[in-house]
């Protein structure tokens, strides 16, 4: 079984919480993965970043899930977006110091526009996993498109991501997997989600064997 390890490690606006979670077998890289809206409840042990977390674990990528600025043990304030983007970026700083690179950024719904809008220009990140992408509160338009290989993944009855948009706004910018029968927390529906991460983690890393 995977190490698990409760970490702190410094942020933009004091200490932030995480779990340093270790890969399953031979390391292919490193994960930082993001939890939903802090004002809804959203904290690093919402159960589609903790099944999210074992996928990533079991495909060969140790993983840090962490509590943004203001949630739990977390020091700071919310900061609608602005703040965590800056949190998210010390979070791959201290994966890349634990298990060193190549870095994969994700997260889910809220989680997963921060690490859109954290990974701009940082050449450290090989790819890009986002779970129930919220397109239908945040504005498409503010949101860059992904440079490198991304896994956009939509619950067939999610709301906040529908399919047709999130099809839409990714074009040829990344692969968009829809889930059968599953809603934005995908109920019922998470083991179908760890699969489908771990299979397009499979394809990256033999990508880059190949290279």
């Amino acid at each position: 079984m995977a190490r698990l390890e409760s970490v702190t490690f410094r942020g933009p606006a004091g200490r932030l919480e995480g779990l340093w979670k270790e890969a399953s077998g031979p390391q292919a890289g490193s994960v930082v993965f993001a939890h939903p809206h802090p004002l809804h409840g959203g904290t690093l042990h919402n159960k589609v970043v903790f099944r999210a977390a074992r996928a990533l674990s079991a495909a060969g990528y140790a993983t840090l899930r962490f509590n943004f600025r203001g949630v739990g043990l977390s020091q700071g304030h919310h900061d609608a977006g602005r703040g965590e983007v800056e949190d998210f970026r010390a979070a791959l700083d201290e994966a890349q110091r634990r298990g060193g690179l190549p870095l994969v950024a994700g997260g889910f719904s809220f989680g997963s526009a921060v690490a859109l809008r954290a990974i701009e220009a940082d050449s450290r990140v090989a790819a890009l996993l986002a779970v129930g992408l919220p397109l239908a509160s945040e504005s498409p338009k503010g949101l860059p498109r992904p440079s490198v290989p991304a896994l956009f993944v939509s619950g067939e009855r999610d709301t906040f991501g529908p399919p047709g948009l999130l099809r839409e706004f990714v074009g040829s910018s990344g692969q968009v997997v829809v889930v059968p029968g599953a809603d934005h927390f995908f109920e019922g529906r998470l083991g179908a989600l760890e699969e489908v991460l771990e299979r397009f983690l499979d394809e990256v890393s033999t990508a880059a064997e190949r290279s």
